[in-house]
């Protein structure tokens, strides 16, 4: 926060706090204490970054608020008076919904509608709960430009922005497979000129590490895209128009992004401990590595018994070679992993099992760590639910609660987009040119 506070000038700083499992671990954290729920990392690094900001005039809009984004506003009140520094605070809410059987949490994926009614409410710092992470960009951008529902090409070009943000560094370097020759060590994050027709330019603040090039900014587009059409909750952008260009040193500019109708749903995500697991890792060095996986495997299994857990699954990992000038390069991985619904069934009995055989299984056996007695394991589902469920709460800096509704004018299915017309592949007659074997990792990123 800091170093984006610092490096240059900014509009609004935005945050991204919730990965899939962190709404799982917050759940969990709000099981212990019901006064939390939220990233409190959030806290830690406003505490250094209030006062930077509010000198500067820049807004921080956060998702920080996971499953308590009440709890969040009151904690950055109490810091705020701490520091010293006076800040105005809203929260959007509404993204909670009713927990099925067996769930510790159930969130709708909202959009930016209820950041853009708190910004339009004055608010120095908003904090939400589980909206998408292009909601982060989207809100303020329509916020900043007055953008509507309708606005569709706008919201899209914003989306796809956003989404370039989402994942930090990986836009500037961090995570490409074309690295070598970039200074990657300590990568600068991404920023996005956002301009009033949706299109923006990405780029990072001068002096910082890392890469912004087509290269970086393609790698990061395509995370996590499954197709054509990019569904959100304001709007679906469609990827096939994204037009991508060089615009100076360490900027790329995005434009042509168009938009459509979102889809008549939104995602929702349901987490649950899925029950608990184990994990042992046997090393095997030397000769007939098979043969001495395929012994403790059998001694392992038939020391479970009728008291072992339900799911076994057995890895070996060949990462021994012939001729091999160390021990550690001489050795294969056996890897057990272990679950079950009880955690009695992945603790003693695996552990036991285990390490019990040490004087009695293979030569040289030995495990990379002693077994613990098993831990807990989350599930993260992905579900659809209608709009009309979910209604957005915007709680402005003076108290006023504003809703907004999830329901759009118009939505659209999401049909698939047909497969492009490719260039024909290159042929190679025999004696056309020389041609070597090299890995497809040298030409194609992944």
């Amino acid at each position: 926060m800091k170093e984006m506070l610092t490096g240059g000038p900014l509009d609004v700083l935005t945050g991204d706090y919730l990965a899939e499992l962190t709404m799982l671990i917050l759940g969990r954290d709000r099981l212990k204490d019901p006064r939390y729920g939220y990233a409190k990392t959030f806290l830690r690094q406003l505490e250094e970054g209030l006062g930077l900001a509010q000198e500067r005039g820049v807004r921080i809009v956060a998702n920080a608020g996971g499953l308590n984004p009440a709890g969040l506003a009151d904690a950055v009140r109490e810091l705020s008076v701490r520091v010293g520094v006076p800040v105005r605070v809203g929260w959007v809410e509404g993204d909670a919904l009713p927990l099925p059987e067996g769930a510790l949490t159930a969130n709708a994926y909202t959009g930016g509608s209820g950041i853009a009614e708190c910004l339009r409410g004055g608010a120095d710092v908003v904090v939400t709960g589980r909206v998408t992470d292009a909601a982060l960009v989207t809100g303020p951008a329509a916020w900043h430009y007055g953008w509507g529902p309708e606005d569709l090409d706008q919201l899209a070009g914003a989306v796809v922005a956003g989404h370039v943000l989402e994942c930090g560094t990986q836009a500037t370097g961090g995570n490409y497979s074309f690295f070598a020759g970039h200074d990657v060590r300590r990568p600068g994050f991404p920023l996005a000129e956002v301009h009033a027709d949706g299109s923006c330019v990405i780029t990072k603040h001068p002096g910082t590490g890392g890469v912004v090039d087509v290269g970086t900014v393609t790698a990061q587009l395509l995370y996590e895209t499954g197709g054509a059409r990019y569904a959100g909750p304001d709007v679906t952008a469609r990827l096939d128009t994204v037009r991508l260009e060089a615009d100076g040193r360490d900027r790329v500019r995005i434009s042509g992004v168009r938009g459509e109708a979102p889809p008549p749903e939104l995602k929702a995500g349901v987490t649950r401990i899925g029950g608990w697991r184990n994990e042992v890792v046997f090393v095997l060095t030397g000769l007939d590595i098979e043969a001495k996986a395929a012994l403790v495997r059998a001694q392992v299994e038939d020391a479970f018994g009728k008291a072992g857990p339900r799911d076994v699954r057995w890895d070996l990992v060949r990462t021994d070679r012939a001729d091999a000038g160390s021990e550690e390069c001489a050795s294969a991985l056996l890897r057990l992993v272990v679950r079950d619904a009880d955690p009695e069934a992945v603790g003693r009995v695996v552990s036991g099992a285990a390490i019990e055989l040490a004087l009695g299984s293979y030569p040289g056996f030995h495990v990379t760590a002693p077994p613990g007695k098993g831990a807990p394991y989350g599930v993260f589902e992905a579900v659809g639910v209608e709009r009309g469920r979910v209604v957005q709460t915007a709680v402005l800096p003076d108290g006023e609660r504003v809703l907004v509704p999830s329901e759009v004018v118009r939505t659209r299915g999401l049909e698939v987009v047909a497969e492009p017309v490719l260039p024909e592949p290159l042929s190679w007659s025999a004696g056309g040119g020389a041609t070597r074997r090299a890995p497809l990792g040298s030409v194609a990123g992944a």
